[in-house]
């Protein structure tokens, strides 16, 4: 083996075993292209779109428009983050940490067709695929703890 090929092995070892990416290949999909997104998250003004990264303010006491599937606990914060454009497809929604996650479309939740989660995955928390219809969905956000929370929803691969 040459020196540059064993080099170019040693860096790609370290890189996979550092603490910057522990825990996140744990994950039953890959999450680096929603981790680099919740990284570059800006503050979430107005309605969300797929692939952009974004940081939820959340509130104490919200009533969220459609009942989620876990009921909120009490002291716990919340948001509702609007989607008004989505095409028919396969989406993951992805969060920076711990809360409870739920999609409505149509007035009704949807089911979730998967969930991946590590709690040592620097950046990133859980990611939940949603199989949606056309047109618009509402994310509602509960039982997270801190003042904010990171998300990114985009086409599943």
């Amino acid at each position: 083996m040459s020196g540059q090929v064993r080099v170019a092995l040693l860096l790609i070892l370290a890189t996979l075993a550092s603490p910057a990416s522990a825990g996140c290949g744990d994950f039953k999909w890959n999450v680096m292209k929603d981790r680099e997104a919740l990284a570059a998250a800006k503050p979430l003004v107005g309605d969300a779109a797929p692939g952009e990264g974004y940081e939820v303010a959340l509130t104490p006491g919200l009533t969220l428009p459609v009942k989620p599937e876990r009921e909120p606990k009490p002291g716990t914060l919340a948001a509702v983050v609007s989607v008004p454009k989505l095409d028919a497809g396969l989406y993951q929604i992805t969060l920076s940490d711990e809360a409870w996650l739920d999609v409505a479309q149509g007035g009704a939740l949807v089911t979730s067709s998967d969930f991946s989660g590590m709690k040592d995955c620097p950046g990133v928390r859980k990611s939940v695929r949603f199989p949606l219809g056309a047109g618009a969905a509402m994310v509602e956000i509960s039982n997270a703890s801190g003042a904010a929370i990171k998300l990114v929803i985009e086409p599943a691969n």
